[in-house]
């Protein structure tokens, strides 16, 4: 695990000193070794850079940059299965001189090319130089576990792990792409492949991209996609099977995760996916496993059910309980950890659970992507609720009932969030099934784009949804809302939170759930094994209450919450008078301050529709100010 960084100048003007520098930005990801070297060629001058955070061969053998015959490399992330791939490439003549899962990446593409990338098991982003080539070839893991930016501009192409490492380099032109705005007040996060910056891009999950050398031309190819497996046809298994092949996969994603030269821990909240992850490894563990639980003073509190759960299961356990005032305290360290303009406020508990496990271990595993490979959100229930009050008319007065409802919707006395959600509606009313469940679970979750271009000086006619997925193949609405999800939240903000939190602290989040296996497996289970109208997650449940009695795990679901907007109303009153006046909403050029400044007169009293809004709103402000200012 590190951050990686690199320039590739076609113009020859970077000044070699430029790739420590930029590798320096990134010493909080990787504090254990550090390398930064350049490279000459016909066509351009080239540096590679990391930070290292050794977990697997701890020697200065894994040292990166990594070279082998034509083959350079800079590595972030861990490959679990490296030493099956390593016996294979043994078997057929290769020799090795470390034991790291890094020098098995390049003798792995040294034989097989790009083709490679289909025997790797884990989460990783990379850069190969071919010398003989003359290509770079960029590379990120299928779920997005690992982040990876790059930027091409004037003939300087940049790539790293977090956008600090660009912005270092003087050629980078730190410009705002406005058009990106109204995504970012959308969802609180900016999709890929899009970024805060002009000219700069996110590498999507699950892509390869080709940079020649020789006639500067950029390639990029999709080699792995969540929507090809749900569109596949589906299992045709009994429950039990099916129960007993994910049991084994899960084992198997598990006891992966465990490969390490260092102290690996566990996450543990009072959830069925952090119970099954500990539950399960627990068992085949002859020491306690180390799982930690951050509980609050005020929000929710897990603590105690991860308590009692730790105490069932066996593990060694940490609790730690934080005062309001410590966790108040990381508000101002996340424009530094996060880069980007980023608005989901579980970045605070995040980053103080991290730190806590940080303490004991250099590796913690988390349990993200539950809900969405297993079903476990509520909106995919109410989803369906939907899709049947829409299709309860007769099929031939839609069109008709269509073309008034819309006529009417802007002519409503309600709200302007309802005023779209009855757009929306009649909108999708006479479509197909899979076609009205993607609109609707969109409609779900986006506001007005009127009322979005209220915020902003300059408005737009629309944006890019990272919720407009080819519908064709998908067997039903829940695959789709599933597949929506996994692509859109999932990568954006939930991968995107646990990264920089817990590289915040050099920790090492691992994702067990996002084995790519389980994904595939399960996309193709037959949606009732997930959720049958009645539970939801019930194959994973299943599974889990071999290991916890069920009387145990049965209470609703909560998940990390901090009273935020209470704060910002009375102890953090200060932050929002500072960064959301009408002075400081001056400072980008963006924002139509006056209808902010109504905006955040609504919030004061508790009567503000999009209540998010304000701390994205405030996220933005204090981004600005570190990185623009």
């Amino acid at each position: 695990m590190c951050g990686i960084t690199g320039y590739i100048d076609f113009n020859k003007r970077t000044n070699p000193d430029i790739i420590g520098k930029m590798v320096q930005t990134m010493l909080h990801r990787g504090p254990d070794d550090f390398g930064a070297e350049n490279y000459d060629s016909p066509f351009a001058s080239l540096g590679f850079g990391q930070a290292r955070l050794s977990i697997i061969d701890l020697s200065a053998a894994g040292h990166q940059p990594m070279h082998f015959q034509h083959l350079s490399i800079v590595f972030n992330g861990e490959i679990y299965n490296y030493k099956e791939i390593k016996i294979e490439l043994e078997n057929i003549g290769h020799s090795f001189v470390s034991s790291s899962d890094t020098e098995v990446i390049l003798h792995a593409f040294y034989e097989w090319g790009h083709q490679a990338i289909h025997k790797l098991i884990g989460m990783f982003a990379f850069c190969i130089y071919d010398k003989i080539k003359a290509e770079i070839t960029l590379i990120r893991d299928r779920a997005g576990v690992k982040p990876l930016y790059y930027y091409h501009n004037n003939g300087l192409f940049l790539f790293g792990s977090e956008l600090k490492a660009l912005m270092m380099h003087p050629a980078f032109e730190k410009l705002i792409e406005p058009q990106v705005m109204p995504l970012y007040l959308q969802y609180g996060y900016i999709p890929a492949p899009y970024s805060i910056f002009k000219n700069c891009n996110k590498l999507e999950p699950g892509n390869l991209l080709n940079l020649n050398l020789k006639d500067k031309s950029i390639k990029t190819t999709d080699y792995w996609n969540v929507s090809s497996f749900y569109t596949k046809p589906k299992f045709k298994i009994s429950y039990l099977d099916a129960k007993e092949e994910l049991h084994k996969l899960l084992k198997s994603a598990l006891n992966y995760r465990m490969v390490a030269d260092v102290p690996v821990g566990v996450f543990l909240s009072g959830g069925y996916d952090s119970n099954a992850v500990a539950a399960i490894l627990q068992s085949q563990q002859t020491e306690k496993l180390k799982t930690f639980t951050i509980g609050f003073e005020e929000g929710n509190n897990e603590a105690p059910f991860a308590k009692e759960t730790a105490k069932y299961i066996g593990t060694d356990h940490t609790e730690f309980i934080c005062t309001t005032k410590k966790a108040q305290n990381i508000i101002p360290e996340l424009p530094l950890y996060y880069d980007e303009p980023f608005g989901d406020s579980s970045a605070i508990p995040t980053m103080l659970v991290s730190e806590i496990a940080k303490k004991r271990v250099s590796v913690a595993l988390s349990a993200d992507a539950g809900d969405e490979v297993f079903c476990g959100y509520q909106s995919y229930a109410l989803l369906n609720k939907d899709l049947s009050y829409l299709n309860l008319l007769p099929a031939f007065s839609k069109p008709f009932i269509k073309r008034a409802g819309m006529s009417l919707a802007g002519f409503l006395p309600i709200n302007e969030s309802n005023k779209h959600k009855s757009h929306s509606f009649f909108k999708a009313l006479d479509k197909d099934k899979l076609e009205q469940s993607r609109e609707l679970f969109q409609l779900k979750n986006e506001k007005p784009l009127s009322y979005l271009n209220n915020f902003f000086r300059n408005k737009i006619q629309s944006f890019p949804s990272p919720y407009q997925i080819d519908t064709t193949g998908f067997h039903c609405s829940t695959d789709v809302a599933m597949a929506i999800d996994y692509n859109a939240y999932l990568q954006n903000d939930i991968l995107t939170k646990v990264d920089r939190a817990t590289m915040s602290v050099s920790l090492e989040g691992r994702e067990p759930l996002l084995d790519h296996r389980l994904l595939e497996f399960a996309a193709q289970l037959p949606v009732a094994f997930k959720y049958d109208g009645i539970s939801q997650k019930r194959i994973l449940k299943d599974i889990v209450h071999e290991y916890i009695p069920k009387e145990m795990m049965d209470r609703p679901k909560t998940g990390f919450s901090l009273p935020i907007y209470d704060w910002l109303r009375k102890d953090l009153s200060y932050l929002v008078d500072e960064y959301l006046s009408k002075e400081a909403l001056k400072w980008s050029g963006l924002f139509n301050e006056d209808f902010i400044s109504l905006e955040v007169m609504k919030f004061r009293t508790n009567k503000l529709h999009y209540v998010p809004l304000i701390w994205y709103l405030l996220m933005f402000q204090m981004w600005y100010k570190k990185w623009m200012m």
